[in-house]
């Protein structure tokens, strides 16, 4: 019953226009993980984490700062990923079981860049992809060169077990930061805080910059997004 619905799940998500979906077992991030507000996990077991493939012939306009054409790209996918997360709920919903969705780019602490969930965090739980040296989620497939998104939910579900980080000695997204903000920080599964991985004042004070340009409005970057080797292989 539990692998049925699950397969069937999972299904229903690429249908609606994910690329990847998995399922992560929130019991391990209880405690540890930042939430907006303190109690939004109480209700849920696990959490179903979905990815959308960025397009590379934008990710590689990109140089070294957000190209318009990125900014737009990015509100774009960020759009439907919560169009595919609300199908979800309606979804899980008709099984009779509780769900929630958590935005794509909510920020909920806008002076910390904290959104409601960490949606790496969950992505890494749900064997999306492991954690590279910049924070973001590298997917086998394509690299960190996806958006994702969250929902929570009670229906019970076979979670997914975490990758294996395969970064390695890999300096690529180090040596490409326009901020000089990765620390170049190994780690075989994930970092205890943001700061352990980034310099995280030099990465907010340089998308703040990014932002205020033409065409741009959002606090983005992308240049790491588009270095990693993982991503071009696609």
């Amino acid at each position: 019953m539990t692998s049925n619905i699950t397969a069937e799940l999972k299904a229903y998500c690429k249908s609606s226009g994910a690329d990847l979906a998995g399922i992560a077992d929130l019991e391990p991030l209880r405690g540890g993980l930042p939430v907006i507000p303190q109690n939004l996990l109480e209700p849920y077991l696990l959490a179903i984490s979905i990815g959308i493939h960025l397009k590379n012939d934008i990710i590689n306009g990109i140089v070294d700062c957000p190209t318009p054409e990125y900014a737009d790209h990015y509100r774009d996918v960020n759009s439907k990923l919560d169009n595919i997360t609300s199908a979800i709920v309606k979804w899980i919903a008709l099984k009779g079981f509780i769900a929630e969705a958590v935005p794509a780019s909510r920020i909920a602490d806008g002076d910390n860049l904290l959104g409601n969930i960490s949606h790496k965090a969950v992505a890494r739980m749900a064997g999306i992809g492991w954690q590279g040296k910049s924070l973001l989620i590298i997917s086998p497939g394509y690299g960190p060169r996806i958006r994702l998104a969250t929902v929570l939910t009670n229906i019970p579900l076979l979670a997914d077990k975490p990758l294996k980080n395969r970064c390695g000695k890999c300096m690529e997204c180090v040596k490409a930061c326009p901020a000089s903000a990765i620390k170049n920080v190994s780690t075989e599964s994930n970092y205890p805080s943001r700061e352990e991985a980034i310099y995280l004042e030099k990465c907010h004070t340089k998308v703040k910059e990014f932002k205020a340009m033409q065409g741009i409005g959002a606090r983005i970057c992308g240049v790491c997004v588009k270095a990693c080797p993982f991503g071009r292989k696609h």
